[in-house]
């Protein structure tokens, strides 16, 4: 394997009722007040909210909240838990909720700091600036799919300009996150579906992208946690309430993105995310959704650059026999992975959630902005990005 660096420093509290001992674990880091950021509003419906603030109040730290983060999180959002962060003084933010959440206390733990230097938190995710510091976070996820609760990576959308860009850095890991199960068994069907989507294609994109040609560790415990998460999709959607289902997805989601299974496979990109970022920036489809539909007819375009890594996936994950055939295996694989998406009642393909061919150039105009802040516009460019999108308007089995 090619060398790396691993570097993970979140702690995770895993279990039932951990997400009411917040207040503890935020005093241990010496906070003494703390923004909380939720989504629309189900976290207090349900009394987790509740609970956390109870908590937090208890350990003396007082919390301020910031409520009203969309399921595609927006940069305007971010500015103005700056502003309130800022005013208020606090000493740590919490995300309190799915990725987008979580991503958004991220932003606005670093973007803290940029004020105070004189940047905007946007440069960071355009380019132009690095993140040099930031206030603490803590997360409490509720909802397995990002894996943004252990990792240093946050994904935001400009709503002015309609980009969603990525940015990262290690001073956004989360301190501390905790991950209790049974916060996702208010997750509908179909978000528990994108869910699992999201953590699988985590762990796709370096399966499958990475050049390193010999990655047997990596791919042994990629292909464990993708057969792991798509059985655990299809048993939490049967059987919501169940915490053994649910744990298997969280902790699965988790270890997707925390950087484990691409230490070693080599420098790679993430294009199915990229094109994805696209379309969620145009037409604010769940991100997980956007994926689902673009996956099958990427894996079909990939084919014909790593036919290898196709057949290592039709028969690791998705159990595809030799006695097929070579040339059957991979097609086999594909098949096979989109009757997963159908069996949890994600999209297939682009003209699923709504996207027609008129829309193609602009997607792609749109993806290739990322693209060059990636550096990887030469492998990905307007060609490439709109062979997949126009393979995935119409997407059926071979």
């Amino acid at each position: 394997m090619e060398g790396f660096e691993f570097y993970n420093p979140t702690r995770i509290i895993f279990g039932r009722g951990e997400h009411k001992k917040i207040g503890n674990y935020t005093a241990s880091k010496g906070l003494k007040k703390a923004l909380v950021v939720i989504g629309g509003g189900s976290v207090e419906r349900i009394g987790v909210l509740d609970a956390v603030l109870s908590s937090l109040r208890h350990s003396g730290v007082e919390p301020y909240v910031l409520r009203g983060v969309k399921s595609n999180p927006l940069l305007s959002k971010v500015r103005e838990g700056i502003e309130l962060a800022s005013k208020e003084g606090v000493h740590g933010v919490i995300g309190l909720g799915g990725g987008s959440v979580m991503d958004t206390a991220k932003a606005i733990a670093a973007g803290v700091e940029m004020k105070r230097a004189g940047k905007d938190i946007w440069d960071a995710f355009t380019g132009r600036a690095d993140i040099e510091n930031a206030l603490s976070v803590f997360t409490i996820p509720t909802i397995a799919a990002s894996g943004s609760e252990m990792n240093g990576y946050m994904v935001i959308t400009d709503e002015v300009s309609a980009y969603k860009l990525a940015a990262g850095s290690i001073y956004v890991y989360p301190d501390i996150s905790i991950l209790d199960p049974e916060l996702t068994y208010s997750v509908p069907q179909d978000y528990t579906a994108y869910g699992g989507v999201d953590a699988v294609c985590h762990l796709m994109e370096p399966y499958f992208n990475g050049p390193y040609p010999y990655t047997p560790i990596q791919d042994a415990i990629s292909e464990g946690l993708m057969r792991t998460i798509m059985d655990a999709a299809i048993d939490c959607i049967r059987f919501p309430d169940s915490y053994e289902y649910r744990a298997a997805m969280m902790w699965g989601a988790t270890l997707a993105l925390n950087g484990l299974t691409k230490a070693g496979v080599g420098e790679h990109f993430f294009p199915v995310h990229l094109i994805e970022h696209a379309i969620s920036a145009l037409y604010d489809v769940p991100h997980g959704a956007g994926l689902a539909a673009l996956l099958p007819a990427w894996m079909t375009f990939f084919m014909s650059r790593r036919p290898e890594r196709i057949i290592s996936f039709s028969k690791g994950v998705m159990g595809i026999v030799d006695d097929v055939g070579v040339d059957q295996i991979a097609a086999l694989g594909i098949k096979a992975f989109s009757d997963w998406l159908k069996r949890i009642n994600a999209p297939i393909n682009l003209r699923d959630i709504g996207i027609k061919e008129d829309a193609l150039g602009s997607i792609a105009d749109n993806a290739l902005v990322q693209a060059r802040i990636w550096g990887m516009k030469d492998e990905w460019d307007k060609d490439a990005i709109l062979t997949v999108l126009t393979m995935a308007i119409d997407w059926r089995e071979q």
